[in-house]
């Protein structure tokens, strides 16, 4: 895409988004379903990864704002797969074959989303916006929400719930990073993000406010919202005073770091017992 036309559609977007009245005009419309054919195409992200391996992601807002005004401009339709019967605003994504991505029945990936070539969706589920590298398995049952940023070489196993951020726009969208293991069950939200070949253990919880705690050193450190590269991480409970007194309350345990010897596709049964947790 030129600069020319990524800034006009651009300044389209967002005098849209100020001022809902555009949308009655056929060029607006027309700005807002060829960003959300972009998207579709992989030549858009909602999130820009950075240049340099421990860079920011830059979150696209006008992207995300396109998707938004994209749901107030699409009529309702019956979509028809086969026996199966659907009433939305969103096709399902089409040409999956000239893509080479594999989808296997009944997984549903929508118009809007991006799978590199290679990448696998079992009977998951891929939302509006969301972009999956090449390599990557979405598991039976797992969901990648709207906007989602999955790497390349991923495994998010059964049952994974990646959350979708829309709003605000500008809010930056769950990401995981190449090489990521996700264990079954784990659930990521609010803009969380996961560094490059992590492994989240089966059940955890990462939402904005968990407190992630490493305790693979001396002393305890805690942060919150980002995952470290390579780090193995666990379910945990840390004690929490409140006025009818003290109780467990869930944070996540990272208990060390992936090593040289644990290949990118090991399970994760695996990998968490290097570090002699029973699994």
């Amino acid at each position: 895409m030129t600069t020319a036309l990524r800034s006009t559609l651009r300044s389209t977007i967002e005098a849209a988004f100020a001022d809902r009245s555009l949308l009655a005009q056929p060029e607006v419309q027309e700005a807002i379903r060829e960003v959300i054919a972009r998207l579709d195409r992989g030549e858009l992200r909602v999130a820009t990864p950075p240049s340099e391996p421990d860079g920011e992601w830059i979150t696209n807002a006008w992207v995300k704002s396109a998707i938004l005004l994209y749901f107030g401009i699409q009529p309702m339709q019956k979509i028809e797969v086969g026996p199966f019967e659907y009433h939305d605003k969103v096709p399902l994504k089409r040409n999956l074959d000239s893509a080479k991505v594999r989808v296997v029945p009944p997984g549903v990936v929508r118009h809007g989303a991006f799978l590199e070539p290679g990448a696998l969706v079992m009977p998951g589920y891929v939302n509006i916006g969301a972009y999956v590298g090449s390599g990557t398995m979405v598991d039976t049952w797992a969901t990648v929400g709207s906007c989602a940023q999955i790497g390349r070489d991923c495994h998010l196993s059964g049952g994974v719930g990646i959350g979708g951020v829309l709003e605000p726009p500008q809010a930056q969208p769950v990401i995981v990073e190449d090489g990521a293991f996700i264990g079954s069950r784990a659930i990521l939200v609010e803009g969380v993000r996961v560094g490059r070949e992590a492994v989240i253990g089966a059940g955890v919880t990462l939402t904005a406010s968990t407190v992630i705690v490493d305790v693979s050193g001396n002393e305890p450190v805690e942060s919150k919202g980002f995952v470290p590269p390579q780090s193995v991480v666990i379910p945990g409970v840390r004690a929490k005073k409140f006025p009818a007194g003290e109780y467990g309350v869930p944070c996540a345990l990272i208990i060390g770091k992936r090593t040289a010897s644990t290949d990118r596709k090991v399970s994760l049964n695996a990998a968490l017992r290097d570090f002699g947790v029973a699994v």
